[in-house]
């Protein structure tokens, strides 16, 4: 019984200071239910989704970010054990080969979830692992891409239409419909939201910056990344609203990130004029409540007005 504790007590330690599955999840469930969601509008459905294929997209989701986690043990082990040994895998609380094991077990259940719900999913799911798999060894230019940040930043927030087009799939695929035309504005939307999180994420006080770890605060400046991090807002609004006039719901996509936008411009004021490390961490909070609502108003939010019309 104590070993069974311990062993519980490790991972749930990892998944708290690595993938808090508590923060991830209510994302991930919004970002794949939206994906089924639009796609359904889009061939004209308007029912919920169905819960077979929810559960597909979100366990999927939800495998593809944990691989990714697992990928960046791998590739920063060495960076990681010189500048941040804290981290579990450093500091020895999880070893690499465990964690392996937990990335192939993971594959092995989107494996079997897409030959549940629909055999020609493993098509999409080996174009996505394919992704991840290049992106695991830095597409074997890593110090090339880590000399140029822009560069590296959108071939790796690629991965997030991927993911994305997978979780549609779920939908048109498993329906043994075509792929609805309008789509690639929910991808295009999915991919510069993507660099909203990683540029958010990455947004630190002088106070806070570590050796060693190249935050966009860093590299291009504190007023160079906080304007990239409300440019790629104003990307991700814009092609948003793109999305929603498919699914005549443009009107209230724009409404909901505008206002969400005015806060962003305060937080960003509030951090410049005085860049202490509370105000910093806003930065992440606020990427997230933008992707909560960005995907809700392109999914859930218009799917149950649709259905709240029929009754």
């Amino acid at each position: 019984m104590t070993s069974v504790l311990i062993f519980a007590n490790k991972w749930w330690s990892y998944q708290r200071e690595r993938f808090p599955l508590f923060a991830h999840a209510p994302l991930v469930a919004a970002f794949s239910f939206s994906a089924l969601s639009y796609s359904s509008l889009l061939r004209g459905e308007c029912d919920w989704p169905d819960p077979k294929a929810a559960v597909v997209a979100f366990i999927t989701a939800l495998l593809f970010f944990l691989q990714l986690r697992i990928a960046d043990e791998f590739k920063d082990f060495e960076e990681d054990s010189r500048y941040r040994p804290y981290r579990p895998v450093p500091r020895g609380l999880v070893k690499l080969r465990e964690l392996g094991f937990i990335g192939a077990l993971s594959a092995l259940t989107q494996l079997v979830l897409a030959l549940w719900l629909q055999p020609g999913l493993i098509t999409l799911l080996l174009l996505t692992w394919s992704y991840l798999a290049l992106m695991s060894h830095e597409f074997f230019a890593r110090d090339w891409l880590k000399a140029r940040p822009i560069t590296y930043l959108w071939t790796h927030m690629l991965i997030i239409p991927l993911v994305d087009f997978y979780a549609t799939g779920c939908d048109w695929l498993a329906a043994g419909k075509p792929q609805p035309n309008g789509l690639h504005w929910f991808l295009l939307a999915s991919f510069t939201n993507g660099i909203v999180i990683e540029i958010g994420r990455k947004l630190r006080a002088p106070a806070a910056e570590e050796t060693g770890v190249q935050t966009y605060t860093v590299l291009w400046g504190p007023k160079s990344a906080v304007l990239a991090w409300l440019g790629a807002m104003i990307a991700t609004a814009i092609l948003a609203v793109l999305a929603a006039q498919k699914i005549a719901f443009a009107l209230p996509v724009f409404c909901l990130l505008s206002v969400l936008f005015v806060v962003a411009i305060f937080t960003s004021i509030k951090f410049l004029r005085q860049p202490e490390i509370n105000s910093a961490k806003w930065f992440e909070a606020m990427s997230g409540v933008w992707t909560l609502v960005l995907y809700l108003s392109l999914g859930a939010i218009p799917m149950l007005e649709m259905a709240e019309a029929r009754l």
